[in-house]
């Protein structure tokens, strides 16, 4: 079990927030919590809009291997139909060196229209794009050649330079919101990374699918999924609560906006009936309804509540890895401090016992 902070750099909930003022006191956040204990720090892809802009995650990763020396790194995830398998490879094996091995490598298919479309690609080919990228990809890693004769890759042999030195085996995590990714992400053997957002009852019939895939495809217990998770941590339960709905309900907000989920292009896309099933739902319980379901997933309150509700996580999901978000939303930037300092020190201490918990029963 590793305990992560996520980095989203959105501005959506500010007025006139500049982009500069964002990355900087992202990083500052990030700097904090790579000093606090953390043991990764994990960054989104995303482009163009206030809902979240950190459009290289990589080249982030890499300036974050050697401003904080001492903490995993990780992307969550890089959106491979947009970019190259052969750069990607050559990219990941670059900062594995850079970083000493401490790069965890997330990839995703994406969901934005928007973005799908500034890169000149469609929706419909993404699926079929993914699962041709990625499996080049991680062969890649492992055997230091690349190479792909399928659909959209004509990629001839070629060896990745530097030559990767270490497995990514455990190492390896796939987006997987809908049934398609998480038979993707069972393919490659990689861990699910699922978000925060509806309660863990919903959530497990995907977890125990990817498991049994798993143990059916490669003979192993799946390894733990990754939960990127969204907190507001404050020394009371005073106005806990509202401060939760206030800044996840903006959150909720800009995903609608960001990936207009209100559209119906989404039942006219291949590969993305199960979220036109899912907006159905959404379009039903209401606006309300879905920041509630949010703030029962994700986590918030005083450090005694927020570790009550991973208890009552773990006992859903079993174990599980973080990447917590701390900023979004308008979150203003010294509440999201605030709340990071508090959480790193009395939740944070608490969950690092669960891990050595987990690696104790692991080595047994």
């Amino acid at each position: 079990m590793e305990i992560g902070m996520q980095l989203v750099f959105a501005s959506y909930g500010w007025t006139d927030m500049p982009d500069d003022r964002v990355w900087d006191e992202e990083l500052k956040l990030a700097r904090l919590a790579a000093d606090s204990g953390f043991d990764v720090i994990w960054s989104v892809e995303h482009h163009f809009n206030d809902y979240s802009f950190c459009p290289d995650n990589l080249q982030l990763m890499s300036w974050l291997a050697a401003a904080c020396p001492n903490v995993g790194l990780g992307t969550a995830a890089i959106i491979l139909p947009w970019h190259d398998p052969l750069r990607v490879a050559e990219q990941v094996s670059v900062l594995d060196h850079l970083s000493g091995g401490r790069f965890r490598l997330g990839v995703g298919r994406g969901l934005a229209q928007r973005e799908f479309k500034a890169f000149r690609g469609t929706m419909d080919e993404s699926r079929e794009r993914f699962d041709e990228s990625a499996r080049m990809i991680v062969d890649a890693l492992e055997t230091g050649f690349i190479e792909g004769n399928g659909t959209f890759y004509k990629q001839p042999r070629i060896e990745i330079r530097p030559r990767p030195r270490r497995t990514f085996a455990g190492r390896t995590y796939a987006v997987a919101s809908s049934d398609d990714s998480v038979v993707s992400a069972a393919k490659l053997d990689a861990r699910m990374v699922m978000f925060a957002d509806r309660p863990w009852p919903m959530r497990m019939p995907a977890i125990e699918k990817h498991r049994a895939l798993v143990r059916e495809m490669h003979g192993h217990d799946a390894l733990p999924p990754l939960l990127a998770d969204f907190c507001v941590c404050t020394p009371t339960m005073d106005g806990a609560e509202e401060k939760a709905i206030q800044y996840m309900g903006k959150f909720v907000e800009s995903n609608f906006y960001h990936y207009e989920l209100l559209g119906d292009h989404f039942a006219q896309v291949k590969g993305y009936d199960a979220y036109a099933q899912k907006i159905a739902l959404a379009k039903e319980i209401g606006m309300e309804g879905i920041v509630k379901a949010f703030t029962q997933a994700a986590a918030w309150g005083t450090p005694d509540h927020i570790l009550r509700m991973f208890e009552e996580r773990r006992k859903v999901v079993g174990d599980f890895e973080l990447a917590t978000s701390f900023r979004f939303g308008g979150t203003p930037y010294e509440l999201a401090e605030e709340g990071l300092k508090l959480y790193c020190k009395e939740v944070l201490p608490v969950l690092k016992t669960w891990k050595a918990e987990a690696e104790r029963v692991a080595a047994e």
